[in-house]
């Protein structure tokens, strides 16, 4: 005793000792509902005080949540909860515990992420007025959750734990994680387990059955394909660094990428793919003097995993790239056809700001189209900018281009940092944020809650002062 009492460490003695008893105590219990109980005290109860330790835990395990983790199987909303915002009221009691003045706000960047992030929260006013309380009630929760995103944007600004160590290992892991979600999400194509809670209702029709678009663990498949290209885009500006400038070796990066490319296709959305060849072409011109390795492997990959999904799975591989033909084929005689009916939604949403125009100053609220029939009927957009033209106003609109801008500018910078790291956070998030633009074409991408937080994550290390000393080695 008198030794723990002398030890620096004796608080984890103390608690070691505790969970000891705990573990005894659950052993001796006879109802499984008394036994699960104290398990649950016996794992959640350290688990929480490793977190609010040190102020960046809580970020590791809010990201593993967000990428492995399934939402809960119950009814609330279009799907159920989901486990990481468990973890993110952690982290907002350690950001609490762990208070200090955030003195980096990202600038412009920063101010425009903020205006933006109000402009969301001041079109739930609108929603309510023009939809009603339920409708605004929706509105108000899916504005929380892109909120997410710029939290954890500022929080990795002003973390002081994220030094070169911790860096290489959250972004290994990361990787790693994501790796696991991919390769879950092949499984669970081919298998077509049921879905855990709620998913968007898209298939895919072949001639031995309709089978689920992969999904994995996210509600649909587009988050599915956009997470993919998120990791690819990695990988793309990886293998032109030499070893010592990145956190994961080259045959993990090759291995993952054949992983997160196959998930890509099962996931059947021809916008991510779109995002992954704009991602490349602006790797390339980027590098243009040096894109040789890199640009080697895209085309193995490219040739190398429709191969691979044919072994796997020839009918769908077949019906894949059909689809890919046929979109090129008749991209102008059908365009509506080859764009899932887009171009009949895009039309009915213009038709009504050609009707009120008045619409265009506010908005009618954020995510209020799918929910209400202010424009006729219930609508999809599709279409990040034209929803927010009619969601936010053209005010809103403005504010979230010229964020964008910002963000590639700021990016852009970052890339020519004499910081090899900073240099490669830049490259990665410039290059993938070219992609997401595109994609937003046909998507409306800042309602992925679960994969944006990642994505600030990396504009936020790009972005970090350069006092803060980031390094791989």
């Amino acid at each position: 005793m008198e030794l723990i009492r002398s030890s620096p460490d004796r608080g984890h003695v103390w608690v070691s000792i505790s969970l000891g008893i705990l573990a005894a105590i659950a052993a001796l219990l006879m109802t499984p509902l008394a036994s699960a109980t104290v398990l649950g005290v016996f794992v959640l109860v350290p688990g929480c005080w490793w977190l609010l330790l040190q102020s960046h835990r809580w970020l590791i395990a809010f990201f593993c949540a967000l990428i492995i983790l399934p939402p809960l199987p119950i009814h609330l909303g279009d799907s159920g909860p989901h486990p990481a915002l468990i973890v993110l009221c952690l982290g907002l009691l350690s950001t609490a515990v762990h208070f200090r003045m955030w003195s980096d706000m990202g600038g412009r960047l920063g101010f425009l992420l903020c205006i933006f992030t109000l402009s969301l929260l001041f079109s739930v006013l609108m929603a309510a007025m023009n939809s009603g309380a339920e409708v605004a009630l929706g509105s108000l929760s899916r504005v929380v959750l892109f909120a997410v995103a710029p939290f954890v944007f500022f929080f990795t600004l002003n973390c002081p734990h994220l030094d070169g160590s911790r860096l290489s290992n959250l972004t290994t892991w990361l990787f790693r994680a994501g790796v696991l979600a991919a390769l879950f999400a092949c499984v669970d194509f081919y298998f077509q387990f049921s879905a855990p809670a709620g998913f968007g209702p898209q298939f895919v029709w072949l001639d031995g059955g309709v089978f689920r678009r992969a999904q994995g663990l996210f509600y649909e498949a587009s988050t599915l394909g956009n997470f993919c290209a998120f990791f690819l885009t990695f990988v793309l500006v990886a293998l032109r660094r030499r070893s010592s400038e990145i956190p994961v070796s080259r045959l993990e990066l090759m291995s993952g990428a054949v992983v997160f490319a196959s998930a890509l296709i099962f996931s059947y959305s021809r916008g991510s793919l779109v995002a992954v060849i704009s991602a490349a072409i602006a790797v390339a011109i980027l590098n243009r003097k040096a894109f040789t390795r890199s640009g080697v492997f895209f085309v193995a990959c490219a040739v190398l995993c429709p191969v691979l999904v044919y072994v796997l799975f020839p009918a769908f591989a077949e019906s894949y790239v059909s689809r890919l033909v046929q979109s090129a084929a008749f991209i102008w005689s059908s365009p509506n056809g080859v764009l899932s009916g887009r171009l009949d939604s895009w039309t009915q949403i213009v038709n009504f700001l050609l009707e009120q125009p008045w619409r265009v100053l506010l908005g009618i609220g954020y995510k209020t189209l799918p929910y209400s029939g202010l424009v006729g009927s219930t609508v999809i957009a599709d279409n990040t900018y034209l929803s927010l033209l009619v969601e936010l106003g053209a005010g809103g609109l403005l504010v979230f281009l010229t964020l964008n801008v910002e963000i590639l500018r700021r990016s852009f910078l970052a890339f020519r940092s004499a910081s090899s790291q900073k240099s490669f956070f830049g490259e990665w998030m410039f290059c993938f944020w070219v992609g997401e633009l595109v994609q937003m074409i046909s998507g409306d991408l800042i309602t992925y809650w679960r994969v944006l937080p990642l994505y600030f994550w990396v504009l936020a290390i790009a972005l970090r002062k350069p006092e803060i000393k980031l390094s791989f080695s």
